[in-house]
């Protein structure tokens, strides 16, 4: 039996939209939806086609491929068929000169194609207000990310101890790790909103590799398969005694995701200012997480928290090398990479049921990334974390 998301939550988050539409611009008359996250997230369905929301009229979704699992899998109300942009134009009698597009994904040759059949003069943002209701999870989506952290927990903290063996490639563990995953319920991928960014499954490494430097906007690396496959294990770093283990993976249930980040050391101990380094982390983690609050300012919490640092330890703080990220947590659901950020600049106020990705990390040379990342549910106790409270540093030996 298909998963179907339910009518009132399709509902629920086309009339969100409208009023945030409505706040940004209160004459805007049409909004077009072209990418397929998005496309899920409005009509619960996955298709190369197009969602047309007007103002005051009834939202069409306008299937290319494919109309017949449009239909079946999904609870909204007003599907059509298309072959291409003609049809769906012949259907329309009036359309606006002024639209609001997805203009962070949409092609330039995919929006002059629709230009050719309908009369757009303007193309208008709506990214942020898409960002800005996508970052509110319902229950229905809360339930979702919940499962998925309980997945997380169980494989991360539970499972991967059991598998780590000496001898081992970083893609060999990246392997069986994807396997469990998926057995244990985990939807098979990690999908962001970065530009162009392609992963599977996320940075498995073992010690250096975790601070090699990559293209990802992360504070972890990787050594990668090859030049042209940079984000994924190495066949030749091999585990061995003494190693810290690096496991910053992403996991989801029906396209909703959590995040998190566990560290291994194999075979013996790591020095013992590695582990104080970490343990820093792991105490920034979790005052970040009390702060977590409706109301909250997240540019606030990220300046009291960078001031609040000696300059020790801000030394390859979330980074390598002067490598380093302005961030220190990050929205997730649909992406894994959502808003808001903790960072300057994000400035309107937290509220409940937002998620955040806290995840300070520290590169240590000759060592690798130490550090840790949870996922958390924003309420008036501040932070909930979802995916487990294990601090890190497990030992497997």
């Amino acid at each position: 039996m298909k998963k179907q998301v339910p009518l009132k939550e399709l509902q629920s988050r086309i009339n969100r939209f409208r009023s945030k539409m409505s706040e940004t611009d209160a004459h805007w008359q049409m909004a077009v939806i072209f990418s397929k996250v998005n496309l899920y997230y409005f009509t619960g369905t996955m298709q190369d086609g197009m969602l047309f929301i007007p103002r005051d009229d009834e939202a069409v979704l306008w299937v290319r491929r494919s109309y017949e699992r449009a239909v079946d899998e999904s609870l909204f109300p007003n599907i059509k068929p298309m072959n291409s942009y003609r049809d769906a134009a012949a259907a329309v009698s009036a359309f606006p000169q002024e639209v609001y597009m997805e203009t962070e994904v949409v092609p330039l040759a995919m929006l002059q194609r629709f230009k050719k059949y309908f009369p757009v003069k303007e193309v208008k943002s709506l990214d942020a207000q898409l960002a800005a209701i996508r970052s509110v999870k319902s229950d229905y989506e809360q339930s979702l990310m919940l499962e998925s952290g309980k997945i997380h927990q169980r494989v991360f903290e539970d499972m991967v101890p059991k598998i780590l063996r000496e001898g081992m490639s970083e893609t060999e563990l990246a392997t069986e790790l994807f396997s469990i995953l998926v057995r244990e319920g985990h939807h098979g991928l990690a999908r962001f909103s970065m530009f162009d960014c392609e992963m599977i499954l996320g940075h498995v490494c073992f010690g250096e590799s975790s601070i090699y430097p990559t293209y990802f906007n992360g504070p972890g690396g990787h050594y990668g398969m090859s030049p042209a496959v940079p984000l994924l294990g190495s066949h030749e770093r091999k585990l061995k005694k003494g190693d810290l283990v690096f496991i910053d993976v992403a996991c989801g249930v029906d396209g909703y995701h959590t995040d998190k980040t566990m560290t291994y050391m194999f075979g013996s101990p790591l020095p013992d200012e590695v582990i104080a380094e970490h343990n820093r982390c792991v105490e920034i983690q979790n005052k970040i997480a009390s702060m977590l609050k409706p109301g909250a300012i997240p540019s606030e919490i990220y300046e009291h928290i960078m001031d609040s640092l000696d300059t020790d330890f801000l030394k390859n703080f979330m980074g390598f090398g002067g490598r380093t990220v302005k961030f220190l947590g990050h929205g997730i659901g649909l992406h894994i990479d959502e808003m808001p950020v903790i960072a300057k600049g994000f400035n309107k106020p937290m509220q409940e049921g937002m998620f955040f990705a806290l995840e300070p990390k520290k590169g240590i040379a000759k060592v690798g990334m130490v550090g840790i990342e949870n996922t958390f549910l924003v309420t008036p106790d501040g932070g909930r974390c979802i995916t487990g409270d294990n601090p890190g540093l497990i030992p497997v030996y």
